[in-house]
């Protein structure tokens, strides 16, 4: 089994990539990630998402974040198998790599609202963030269900994370594998953390060409130590990566933290204008500090993730909200027409990308003289 990578190599890795920017995708025609990778419908939104990731690299944006799903892979395997190989070879084409997530702790309870996730038509509610009334996003107090606590269902997810590693492993399509969401998120806690750990197991038996992670997210709003599976994660990463949508001194403050680890750092989620973590502060900073990062959404669609977080309007009506800014778009670059939802943002985000690409072309035509 290999063991993490050393600091050395993971620098030496990170320096000799391009600074890493794009988004977290799903093509504005999806209700969720079973339309993402489901037969039907696909051919239409495999259609439409090759017309967003072009404008994607239009405007410098170079890897994507996609987080998978493994009922469709159970269900369909060789259908899926080979739709994720197109949706790759998509991207490429538009000079993107793709970062694939496997796990994804932000799940709802088993309550009366629960249903199980089925391939087929998928319904979606009008006007709530990711297109569901009741979500992961609401003030949930129980904790959340997932699968995966149905042992024989996570065996079978751990050939899943498997079969998937081994064929990519030295795919140059395949950035970098994020092996799982926001670990304990849904009040889940302690609860996923043997599944974590067996990703990880299995990852290194893999011992792929690219670099792995899992972001911390929870521990970093506060000042004491990171929850057990998060000090996991963060010991065991190649790549430090993080989750945030929070403001710019608060990311200052964790990027600080962070950097202690002495290893590169990811930022895999962030931008929600709502809460005050806004594009014009926050992408500069992640440039002048190399720090990848992957704003969540593109072309705001059916998953409808320009609306605030359910939570946030529950904050508000509780009276815990005055600092949130609901006049505007929560997540997202583009309205549907593919004309921008701000300019000044993508005049911006095309400003720092071709600065970045400019000096890493330079660095590496020094060390090749």
């Amino acid at each position: 089994m290999s063991q993490v990578w050393s600091k050395e190599k993971a620098w030496n890795w990170y320096n000799n990539t391009p600074w890493l920017r794009g988004c977290n995708f799903m093509s504005s025609d999806c209700a969720n990630r079973i339309d993402q990778w489901q037969k039907l419908g696909f051919e239409e939104r495999f259609a439409t998402a090759d017309k967003e990731l072009e404008l994607a690299g239009s405007i410098g944006f170079n890897s994507i974040r996609i987080i998978l799903e493994f009922i469709v892979w159970d269900q369909d395997h060789d259908g899926f198998m080979e739709r994720f190989d197109r949706y790759l070879s998509m991207a490429y084409k538009h000079g993107i790599r793709s970062m694939i997530v496997f796990g994804n702790d932000c799940m709802t309870p088993k309550d009366e609202h629960y249903k199980p996730l089925k391939l087929g038509k998928q319904n979606f509610d009008w006007g709530y963030h990711g297109g569901r009334k009741h979500s992961q996003h609401s003030l949930l107090k129980q904790m959340g269900y997932h699968i995966m606590d149905e042992r024989e269902i996570a065996e079978r997810h751990y050939v899943w994370v498997r079969e998937i590693m081994e064929k990519y492993k030295n795919d140059p399509r395949v950035v970098i594998w994020d092996l799982y969401n926001e670990a304990g998120n849904s009040h889940r806690d302690k609860i996923s953390i043997p599944h974590v750990k067996k990703f990880f197991e299995i990852a290194r038996e893999v011992n792929p060409d690219q670099p792995i992670t899992s972001c911390v997210w929870k521990g970093l709003n506060y000042d004491n130590e990171l929850p057990e599976v998060e000090q996991f994660i963060v010991e065991n990463s190649d790549i430090i990566s993080y989750h945030n949508y929070s403001s710019y001194e608060d990311n200052i403050k964790i990027i600080k933290r962070l950097k202690e680890y002495g290893r590169p750092i990811m930022n895999t989620e962030w931008l929600g204008r709502v809460t005050n973590n806004h594009l014009h502060e926050l992408f500069p900073l992640f440039y002048l500090e190399k720090i990848a990062c992957y704003n969540w959404g593109f072309v705001a669609g059916l998953y409808q993730t320009y609306e605030p977080w359910e939570g946030s309007w529950q904050r508000y009506e509780l009276g815990k909200g005055d600092h949130l800014d609901f006049t505007k778009w929560f997540h997202d670059l583009f309205r549907p027409n593919h004309r921008p939802y701000d300019p000044k943002e993508i005049e911006l985000i095309k400003r720092f990308t071709k600065l970045a690409d400019g000096e890493f072309e330079r660095q590496q035509e020094g060390e090749h003289v």
